[in-house]
């Protein structure tokens, strides 16, 4: 009988893994192989009591039959006599809660407690997306094959406002998107919803993800008419019953576009009124509108700073509009200036660094995680440690502008936690990032976090099959920024592929150092901002032609014959003067700043030595190369999970892995070959000769680069 029960359970498995559809991405729900397991989730399962019958309720039922067929072969049996699983809010449940009233004073209104009692397991919450979240984290224990013997979880959102910025354009084209054409289809909503819709904002719930942008930051006036309106209704009435609010992009001179007004000055009265109207509008139509992302005198956008007035009087003149309604703004700090000479690292802070405490209480200041833009790997964004009056939303990027597309295999949750785990010092020692987001450090009342996002029209949603896990890690630090990235790749590897040990064994250092490698063959020891001109596709370190100083890469890496490196310290720009001293201090000193930030702050000579004993020259080369030998052993990992993974996604990654080694070997020879004309030195002899010389490297042209 044994012998037939091992066959059973390999047939199950290749079953199981060759009809994955990373569609479904994270939510494949694997069948459960372990007896021990599945005996126990059945039981649990078996008869389901939910105390609800609003639209979130029967998702979470679906959701439950869904995930019980797939992974169980069995229906829950949905009834009040005797349930094992018990889903209800506080106010109606029918059990004694005195010993869980502690925990009860723990959650906020999206959070939820998974307990056992007796030989019932309780799902409870205040609220149906409470419930709703529970369920998930319910079944994710479930996928994790974990014990739910002595289940005691209680568990609550660390951030307010969850969000997915999408640089999507009316026309269906995303901006900096490398998945396909958007997913709205704007010309047949509000007739057609499409079943990618709620597909989308089921996986988004999953996570914990509560908001979504619709537009792109570089706005669309059209977007806040009548019909657009009606099409954002549309979606809002698909998403709400999964927790999610949508939000849209404000162009600031939309008074004009509209026709109405000749100015968009917001400290004129009728622009106000224009304004006051435009969200009494909204809201008429979706009552739980949430509010408006802007991206002002940026990059081209029009702003406040057109007619002479702050970014403090643009934005509390939205917020006022939106204040009656419980809207809130999310108000961009992404600025740099044509017109501005000071280091572009420094000038976000420079400009609203003097606003702190002067924004509306439903005004949030939306800061990117670097000073720069969304690098392979920036010191955490200094507004940071200097807003303690402002509630500060973390963006990240989900998408990879920066980072190879969606071609290169990249694990963004480690920068994220990277970034997070920075200690600004703002309070003193342990005064991290995290803290800042979360608003434990200042008593924020509103926070939160945003990511730009990585979905488009491609059947797996994100282009390459990794980046889901981007996706999927995004909501969970969102969720709890003090998680690690360890955690989220074990999670996302064993929901996605399955509880297979070989497969967590290997994937998971692979996806941990897959940052690392990127940011070894393309920007090592700090150098940043070095891609192909307008695109950010391929190196590009020689680009010198660009109207804006800020534009070029000789801009950030400054390389001559003397060295190579951007000079922040204060005989230089003196950004780093906007930092805490603990970290002035120790930054300021090239022996004791962290190798990962060395040319970020100093230029140095090229046989400067480190403290490995290498020169500036030597070590930087031999980076380069680790990161090319790093994508081969990612190469090498994956080639031994063939008999593991579904035949299709195994080509494909296979394939990617390719094309991603094959750029990591361009961007080592390109750079080298470039950096070499002012050292003037050896590249080591443990380096391959480049195939091709310097002038072929620069003659590349990509015109149509996806995202351009």
């Amino acid at each position: 009988m044994k012998k037939y029960y091992i066959i059973l359970v390999i047939i199950l498995s290749t079953w199981n893994c060759y009809s994955q559809d990373m569609y479904n991405l994270w939510l494949q729900y694997k069948t459960i192989t372990s007896e021990q397991h599945l005996k126990a989730y059945k039981k649990v399962l078996s008869n389901v009591q939910v105390n609800s019958n609003s639209e979130t309720a029967l998702l979470l039922k679906e959701e439950l039959v869904k995930a019980s067929n797939a992974m169980l072969s069995t229906t829950p049996n949905f009834t009040s006599e005797h349930p094992t699983l018990l889903i209800s809010k506080f106010t109606d449940i029918n059990v004694n809660l005195k010993p869980e009233q502690t925990d009860i004073l723990q959650i906020n209104d999206e959070g939820y407690i998974i307990y056992q009692k007796s030989d019932q397991i309780i799902i409870t919450a205040s609220t149906d997306i409470g419930l709703l979240y529970g369920t998930f984290e319910f079944l994710r224990k479930i996928q994790l094959q974990h014990s739910l013997q002595h289940i005691h979880i209680v568990n609550s959102p660390k951030t307010k406002i969850r969000v997915l910025n999408h640089w999507d354009n009316l026309d269906g084209y995303v901006e900096r998107g490398y998945a396909g054409s958007s997913i709205w289809d704007w010309h047949l909503l509000p007739g057609l919803l499409k079943k990618q819709y709620y597909d989308y904002a089921r996986a988004n719930a999953s996570i914990g993800i509560n908001g979504t942008v619709l537009t792109n930051v570089n706005a669309n006036a059209l977007v806040l008419t009548k019909p657009y309106i009606e099409k954002i209704k549309a979606l809002a009435n698909v998403f709400r019953p999964y927790g999610i609010k949508v939000y849209v992009t404000a162009r600031f001179s939309a008074p004009i576009e509209s026709g109405d007004l000749t100015s968009a000055d917001p400290l004129l009265p009728e622009v106000q009124q224009w304004w006051n109207a435009k969200a009494k509008e909204i809201y008429n139509e979706i009552p739980d509108f949430g509010g408006f992302l802007v991206k002002a005198n940026s990059e081209g956008q029009p702003g406040p700073n057109n007619y002479g007035r702050s970014h403090v009087d643009g934005a509390n003149m939205l917020a006022t509009a939106l204040e009656p309604y419980g809207g809130i703004v999310m108000w961009r700090a992404f600025v740099y200036s044509e017109n501005n000479n000071e280091d572009r690292a420094k000038q976000a802070y420079s400009e609203f660094k003097p606003f702190d405490g002067k924004f509306k209480s439903n005004v949030m200041l939306q800061v990117k995680n670097g000073a720069i833009d969304f690098q392979p790997r920036e010191p955490f964004h200094p507004l940071f440690g200097a807003m303690p009056k402002t509630p500060l939303m973390m963006e990240f990027q989900i998408t990879q502008e920066y980072l190879g597309f969606s071609s290169h295999l990249v694990f963004l949750p480690k920068l994220y936690e990277e970034t997070l785990q920075e200690d600004t010092y703002a309070l003193g020692k342990g005064s991290t990032v995290a803290k800042v987001i979360d608003g434990s450090l200042h008593n924020y009342n509103l926070t939160g976090m945003a990511g730009v996002s990585n979905i488009g029209s491609a059947h797996n949603w994100t282009g390459h099959p990794f980046g889901q896990a981007n996706w999927y890690g995004f909501g969970r630090l969102a969720w709890n920024p003090e998680l690690s990235a360890e955690t989220i790749a074990k999670e996302w590897i064993t929901m996605t592929f399955g509880n297979n040990e070989e497969i967590i064994k290997k994937l998971t250092p692979m996806l941990l150092i897959s940052r690392e490698a990127v940011v070894n063959y393309m920007t090592p020891i700090g150098l940043h901002h070095i891609m192909g001109a307008g695109h950010h596709y391929g190196p590009g370190p020689w680009v010198d032609y660009l109207p804006r100083p800020d534009w070029n890469s000789i801009y950030y890496h400054k390389a001559d014959s003397e060295g190579i490196g951007f000079n922040r310290t204060s005989s230089g720009s003196d950004a780093l003067s906007q930092y805490n001293t603990t970290i002035q201090k120790k930054y300021n000193n090239p022996k004791t700043i962290p190798e990962k930030y060395l040319l970020w702050f100093h230029h140095l000579p090229w046989n400067y030595t480190l403290t490995n004993g290498k020169t500036l020259w030597e070590h930087m080369t031999l980076k380069y190369e680790e990161g090319v030998q790093q994508v081969s052993q990612m190469q090498k990992t994956w080639s031994t999970l063939e008999p593991y993974i579904n035949s299709d996604v195994y080509k494909e990654v296979t394939m990617l892995l390719t094309i991603q080694y094959n750029e990591a070997v361009w961007w080592r020879d390109a750079c080298i070959l470039y950096f070499q004309q002012f050292s003037e030195m050896q590249r080591p002899s443990s380096i391959p000769a480049p195939k091709y010389n310097l002038e072929y490297y620069k003659s590349l042209q990509f015109p149509y680069a996806p995202g351009n």
